[in-house]
């Protein structure tokens, strides 16, 4: 599946920046109208390679959003009570409230990735965890909360280039650790995870958006592109659940 991937797509700069433009005004505008209206909410859950530009893409998310109607919420290994407890437990907890957008930087699928990877779950248990997932998914989708999952998709050489162009840069060193060297060596039982994921996931009320990110102005505009169209479509489906309802 992800070999099939067009990493090849991109755009011109000037094109790039007007089309980000007029997609941040109508994001922002939605934005507003979700928040107002609370007829809808929205979890944006981002995964992908190491250095594929999730910080990049929720950034340009956010850049003209009213912060009252949203929260970006990065999960990294659970702690404290997060590892005696069911491990969506962490998830529920972030559900956002009618109205309001949240971003999860991470999200339940490292049950199925990384957990699954560096053995930290049996393998009962992250089989099991498609299931619950996906179910998990169904009900937030029921209650009113569009549920929208991007994989950050870049090729290994891709991957290579920009960790050495961290090692360089002072401001942006820390970003590169040894875990992200560990996970690189193991890339390929890694590939074989995320398609199984992408498989067993993509729904119809819960679809993955695959994005293309070897360049970062395709892959920014996607995203935002994207959350917006879905910001529409829950909007649109709020008002007619209302109609109904009264």
């Amino acid at each position: 599946m992800l070999e099939k991937i067009d990493l090849g797509r991109a755009l011109a700069e000037k094109e790039y920046w007007r089309r980000m433009g007029e997609e941040q005004v109508r994001i922002r505008e939605l934005q507003g109208r979700m928040f107002r209206t609370r007829r809808a909410a929205a979890i944006c859950m981002l995964e992908g390679w190491d250095a594929a530009g999730k910080g990049g893409a929720i950034k340009r998310v956010t850049e003209t959003l009213d912060p009252r109607g949203y929260e970006v919420v990065a999960f990294a290994a659970p702690t404290g009570d997060e590892r005696v407890r069911h491990y969506l437990w962490r998830f529920w907890r972030n559900v956002p409230p009618m109205g309001r957008l949240a971003i999860f930087d991470r999200s339940p699928y490292g049950r199925v990735l990384v957990e699954r990877v560096e053995g930290f779950c049996s393998k009962e248990e992250w089989k099991r965890s498609y299931r619950e997932i996906n179910e998990w998914e169904a009900q937030l989708v029921a209650s009113g909360c569009q549920v929208l999952k991007f994989w950050m998709h870049i090729s290994k050489d891709e991957q290579l280039r920009r960790f050495k162009s961290r090692e360089r840069d002072p401001f942006r060193a820390y970003k590169l650790t040894e875990e992200d060297w560990r996970n690189r060596a193991k890339w390929e039982e890694y590939q074989v995870a995320v398609e199984e994921m992408l498989e067993k996931t993509s729904t119809t009320y819960a679809p993955w958006t695959v994005v293309e990110a070897n360049d970062k102005w395709w892959a920014r505009l996607k995203v935002v592109t994207t959350v917006a169209d879905r910001l529409e479509h829950a909007l649109r489906d709020g008002k007619k659940a209302k109609k109904r309802a009264g």
